[in-house]
């Protein structure tokens, strides 16, 4: 027997997922859909046809939809499917999604956004909420709530107010994620807070965040860059997809060393797939340098993304940088080898140089671009560090955060300085 969900993008039915006797998906656009006025892709591996798109390339981007790793064990067996089962879990949880999807069974429709069905949570009842989301990731299977992100933290989405944080129902649209702190890695949630409050310094795209407390527990808020309010209570889904689903690689295969997307296809892809390749191989390349200079081995495929404002998208905003080289028991490499180099210490010039065509102008700006960063980042960093002094939001972790980024930034700068 095959069983059906609806694809909703946004309001409109965009296709079909399907699951058939053998466990296999497979996607078919709508056929109204596709006669309709400006219909879009849901993925750039899955251009608009008639066809129904199989397994191979239909499970990387759905699946790609869900948790991974731990959370997605954990929120199996909370549910009491099994992890391999996207399409059950996107069953129960699949209403909120990152980007413009939604799914649903045949016969239910997206909820309208507004007020109704969002209960405002006090300071009591979201610390309990918080502490749930280690035993019930996403709080799935929690009545009324419909939500899904992809990646291993812990998180939900969320709709914020002024200072009302909400916990939408029935799979309405979010306007932020909460992060409370990763399990025995202290001091997540400043190390994140202060990565991305520094990237905004450096003037790299970033979702606007902040720290906020429920009883003891410290938590971000990170402004959805998918969501945008059109009115006072309307909230607008903009589609976007990580660079696994934009390329077909499912979510456990999501480090380069896996089979993952690389420096190279990552490029590749924008090259084909953006409104602005030019810019935005500018902006990769930026954002692959500051990953390094704060110590993020963790900035694997899935942790970029295509952000779409029409049928061409770009390149979206920075998201989920921690120093991972501040915790001794991370893993040191990167999930983006740079130049074939994996190991930070070993990186030299000319790897880095392997990311831009062989030419004078293009390698001239790119020295220009590590020099300048590195050049600025320690002054930058130390006017952060004292002003989330000031409001109570520093760790001791980030001094050791601090550490990494003196280390990466001298070495970049003898780097240039030697180029």
């Amino acid at each position: 027997m095959t069983h059906l969900l609806d694809v909703y993008f946004r309001e409109t039915r965009a296709g079909i997922l399907s699951q058939d006797e053998d466990g296999a998906l497979g996607y078919a656009y709508d056929a109204d859909y596709l006669a309709g006025q400006q219909p879009r892709a849901i993925s750039f591996s899955m251009p608009l046809r008639e066809e129904p798109y199989a397994d191979r390339v239909a499970r990387p981007f759905f699946s790609g939809l869900l948790p991974d790793e731990g959370a997605r064990q954990r929120l199996a067996g909370a549910l009491g499917l099994s992890a391999g089962n996207a399409f059950g879990l996107l069953e129960v949880i699949g209403g909120e999604c990152a980007g413009a999807l939604s799914l649903y069974p045949a016969g239910e429709a997206p909820a309208p956004s507004d007020d109704d069905g969002v209960e405002a949570l006090t300071a009591e009842r979201l610390e309990e909420i918080i502490g749930k989301l280690r035993e019930r990731p996403l709080l799935g299977g929690e009545e009324g709530v419909r939500l899904s992100l992809a990646g291993a933290q812990d998180k939900l989405a969320v709709i914020v107010e002024g200072e009302t944080i909400g916990l939408a129902r029935g799979g309405r649209p979010t306007t932020h994620i909460l992060k409370p702190v990763i399990q025995a890695l202290e001091g997540t949630v400043e190390n994140e807070l202060f990565c991305l409050r520094l990237a905004d310094r450096l003037q790299l795209p970033v979702p606007q965040v902040e720290m906020r407390r429920a009883g003891h527990t410290a938590f971000l808020l990170i402004q959805r860059y998918d969501r945008a309010r059109t009115g006072h209570a309307h909230i607008e889904r903009l589609h976007q997809e990580d660079f696994c689903q934009a390329l077909s690689v499912p979510p456990e295969l999501k480090y380069e060393e896996e089979g993952g997307p690389g420096t190279e296809r990552s490029l590749d892809l924008i090259d084909r797939a953006a409104a602005r390749p030019a810019a935005d191989r500018l902006r990769f390349i930026r954002m692959l340098i500051f990953h390094y200079l704060v110590g993020n081995a963790d900035a694997h495929g899935k942790n970029y993304a295509l952000l779409y404002d029409g049928d061409t998208p770009d390149l979206a905003p920075l998201y989920d940088v921690v120093c991972t080289a501040a915790y001794p028991r991370l893993s040191k490499k990167l999930a983006m080898a740079i130049g074939g180099r994996s190991v930070p210490d070993t990186i030299q010039l000319k790897h880095w140089l392997a990311l831009v065509p062989e030419t004078r102008g293009a390698q001239r700006l790119l020295i220009r671009d590590i020099a300048t960063m590195a050049g600025r980042l320690g002054d930058e960093a130390d006017a952060l560090l004292a002003q989330l002094a000031d409001v109570g939001a520093d760790h001791a972790i980030l001094k050791s955060v601090r550490a990494v980024i003196a280390a990466r930034a001298t070495h970049l700068l003898r780097m240039t300085e030697g180029g």
